[in-house]
């Protein structure tokens, strides 16, 4: 089964370059096609210097969906891999593609990141959400059949944050079986303790245009959201009685959430009703214009 690896990377030509290092290492047979964003770093010379690359193409974006759906346009194998530019492959990584499309729809594996405390690995993470099981996928490590990234339509643009996350709701939407592996791990060089933190704008929009896409207004729906939100406001207020923060700061946070939630709802609910099938009206089908120039080696 012939295999596509999608790189989106944007501003990080040093991460990426150890990621193609590793993908030329440890998948060489595997079609390899970076989608950089707007990046001002010297990452288009930088993969244009290599041999190991097949294809860029340059976006306007700074989206990872865009970036994603740009690469998916490009690709041509029978089995499409999207992996970070902050990461690295390992050795068991090409073998565990292969071995869990076998019977499964999609595969994922762990990505293992080096803190100074040591190296922290995730697990495989799971939700019921209206009755209907989603398994959650590493959005910087995973394989697909393709055909199923056809039915899917590829990720969302809407969405900043949260595509692979909306793309694993419509997985267990169409009964797709997600495979986690522990062989199909990467590696993440942090150096220090601690993540990423994502503001609570993005978060609270991505997460309720997500279920109201993905579920309608179903009373889940609303009791998800207000359990999320509800502890966020819990853990502010810890910070306020603490004196780490002022109350201004969390009623300023509390209009941010309540106005992206309403924005969020809204808009999914209206990509549910404009798509009744896949749900996904800005998907990889939704336009043709991505690609800003495509440097092709095949």
């Amino acid at each position: 089964m012939s295999l596509s690896v999608v790189v989106p990377t944007l501003n990080a030509r040093d991460e990426l370059a150890d990621c193609l290092d590793a993908l030329a290492e440890h998948a060489p047979d595997a079609e390899v096609i970076v989608a950089n964003g707007p990046s001002a770093d010297g990452t288009t010379g930088m993969v244009q210097e290599r041999t190991d690359v097949d294809v860029l193409v340059e976006i306007a974006d700074r989206s990872v969906n865009c970036a994603r759906n740009a690469g998916l346009d490009h690709a041509t194998g029978e089995t499409v891999a999207f992996v970070s530019h902050t990461l690295s492959v390992g050795d068991t990584w090409r073998e565990a593609v292969t071995d869990g499309l076998v019977d499964s729809h999609a595969v994922t594996g762990p990505t293992r990141t080096q803190l100074r405390a040591g190296v922290e690995t995730e697990r495989k993470e799971s939700r019921t959400i209206a009755g209907r099981a989603v398994t959650y996928f590493n959005p910087g490590n995973a394989a697909f059949r393709r055909e199923v990234l056809t039915e899917l339509d590829g990720f969302d643009e809407y969405l900043e944050i949260g595509g692979a996350r909306d793309a694993a709701h419509r997985l267990a939407r169409g009964d797709f079986a997600v495979r986690w592996d522990d062989r199909m791990h990467v590696r993440e060089e942090l150096g220090t303790d601690g993540g990423r933190e994502t503001g609570l704008g993005p978060k609270y929009r991505s997460l309720a245009y997500r279920l109201g896409k993905n579920y309608g207004p179903r009373p889940t729906v609303f009791r998800r959201l207000l359990g999320h939100a509800g502890r966020d406001a819990a853990e502010g207020l810890r910070h306020v009685a603490r004196g780490d923060n002022k109350p201004s700061a969390w009623l300023g946070a509390g209009r941010t959430v309540s106005l992206s939630l309403a924005v969020g709802l809204k808009d999914g609910l209206a990509a549910r009703r404009g798509d009744g099938s896949q749900r996904n009206p800005q998907g990889q089908s939704a336009r043709d214009d991505r690609a800003v120039s495509v440097y092709d080696w095949r």
